[in-house]
């Protein structure tokens, strides 16, 4: 056993017990969090403008901080932009996450002295909660890739600005510089395409032990390294086993991954935003996480949880009721809503989560709240079509690559139906069947979705092919292509589907 690796063991030991001390006491952290948040943000113009003087208790917070999303906040947001001090938060951000929004055009995102260090330390812990549960530290000693945009950020008065995964490559640990792939001068390449094959050159011949990035632009690495070897990613690097993930779900890829790898390796789970780091997994790294991931509670971020199905009236008048961490229940569809030492206030970030252990609290992220289909009243969500996938899968040996869903409201002939479009690695026999498995998982775990195939106002889903790389040429097209950027399960229209349609 090396000395790093020693020094690993020891180090994930003290972070774990570490750990356990909030985690084992979640209402009265998430109550030091929200007070300190109030204290310190009382003499900023938001604070200001809602009265954070007089709020004493939860309950003063809800009738004096509304729900906003981005376009709500913009304003404050653009006198930081300006260069303004004290608006959100206490001085000016270290940063601005530059992220890509659906109706704002680019979002800016503050990152503060107090709220970056969040980010970093979680992605850690995640790492050292791996090393404390399975006691597996090999993969320290090797190679380590992390698939992220460009490091190189611009300034707007006075403020750095760029995408998270690039403004967080200036804070990679020094005990890890060594260690960490690919090469600064390989991750400023803007070109994905062409970052993907210096990537693959740099890391070849490497020990390349840890692999993380977003599953489908990690695919196109493995992808490349298997056209350039003739040889599964797991006989090219013999040590690697283990990969880290974000942002999608994992489960669609797994069986192709493996078939990439040429073997399993484990897997770990990450649940981090530009706003925010705020879940890992921390156990069962060798399956699917269906335990869901620690949601984390002491990192400066108070939560609030609204229903779902209630947001979608709060534009009619209807004021939804906003739970706290100690009020959720299991299995519900929460939108989740922060508060955050970022200066974000009352903030709807559009994930929805559910939780599946209040003891101590996880969640999986089963969607976003603007990416859904109820053209019919059906609000079908992410979660409930990529386990429909999965369950048609499993035991075959079909393979996909990615996928989206649509919904046909006028159909040439014929009653509306979903439309999954597809981009197989291996397709099935039988594509009538193969949806028809789909849409009977479909049934099963929407009701809605189920009265309407009974009523006849809908038909069973169509399946559509996308021709190889279809996705890849689709976010190439619309200047999307590597970094952070993932194709959405679902949407409520035709945007995606007509382009795919044009592609293929």
């Amino acid at each position: 056993m090396s000395i790093k690796t020693l020094a690993a063991k020891v180090f994930a030991k003290q972070i774990y017990k570490k750990n356990q001390k909030w985690i084992t006491n979640p209402i009265t952290t998430q109550k030091k969090v929200f007070e300190e948040l109030i204290k310190t943000a009382q003499n900023t113009i938001f604070g200001k403008d809602h009265s954070f003087e007089s709020i004493h208790s939860y309950e003063d917070f809800v009738k004096q901080v509304p729900i906003r999303d981005y376009e709500a906040l913009k304003p404050y947001i653009e006198r930081v932009i300006k260069g303004e001090e004290n608006i959100l938060w206490k001085d000016k951000p270290l940063y601005f996450a530059k992220t890509s929004g659906t109706t704002s055009g680019a979002k800016y995102i503050p990152i503060t002295k107090e709220s970056m260090p969040f980010h970093i330390e979680a992605a850690r812990n995640a790492i050292l909660t791996y090393i404390h549960t399975t006691g597996k530290t090999n993969f320290v000693d090797g190679k380590m890739i992390f698939l992220q945009g460009s490091p190189i950020l611009e300034e707007k008065n006075g403020i750095k600005l760029g995408r998270l995964s690039g403004i967080v490559a200036h804070f990679v640990p020094k005990y890890l510089q060594k260690n960490r792939m690919p090469s600064w001068e390989t991750n400023c390449i803007e070109d994905w395409e062409t970052k993907v094959n210096a990537i693959v050159d740099e890391t070849i011949q490497e020990n390349m032990t840890v692999i993380s990035g977003i599953p489908s632009w990690v695919q196109m690495y493995f992808e490349k390294l298997k056209e350039n070897t003739n040889q599964p990613v797991g006989t090219i690097f013999k040590n690697f086993n283990l990969f880290i993930y974000g942002g999608v779900n994992y489960e669609p890829y797994r069986a192709k991954f493996e078939n990439l790898i040429g073997r399993k390796v484990d897997s770990i789970e990450l649940f981090p935003a530009s706003e925010g780091f705020f879940a890992y997994q921390t156990q069962n790294y060798h399956k699917k996480n269906d335990e869901g991931m620690l949601l984390l509670l002491n990192a400066g971020i108070f939560y609030e949880f609204i229903k779902a199905n209630e947001i979608q009236l709060n534009n009619k008048g209807f004021e939804p009721k906003r739970y706290t961490i100690g009020e959720v229940e299991l299995g519900v569809n929460y939108v989740m809503i922060i508060s955050t030492n970022a200066g974000l206030w009352g903030y709807n970030i559009g994930d929805t989560v559910q939780f599946t252990s209040l003891q101590p609290y996880k969640v999986i992220v089963s969607g976003r709240i603007k990416h859904f289909i109820s053209a019919f009243g059906e609000h079908v969500i992410a979660k409930e079509v990529e386990k429909a996938l999965e369950e048609a899968i499993v035991g075959t040996e079909i393979q996909v690559n990615e996928f989206t869903v649509a919904p046909q409201i006028t159909p040439k002939e014929g009653l509306p139906y979903h439309e999954w479009f597809i981009e197989f690695e291996n397709e099935p026999v039988d594509i009538h069947e193969f949806a028809l498995k789909i849409d009977a998982s479909m049934r099963k775990q929407n009701i809605y979705y189920d009265d309407l195939i009974v009523g006849k106002v809908l038909r069973t889903l169509i399946v559509s092919k996308v021709e190889k790389n279809g996705f890849q040429d689709y976010m190439k097209s619309i200047g999307k292509l590597g970094g952070q950027n993932k194709i959405p399960r679902l949407s409520d229209n035709r945007n995606i589907a007509d382009q795919l349609k044009i592609i293929s």
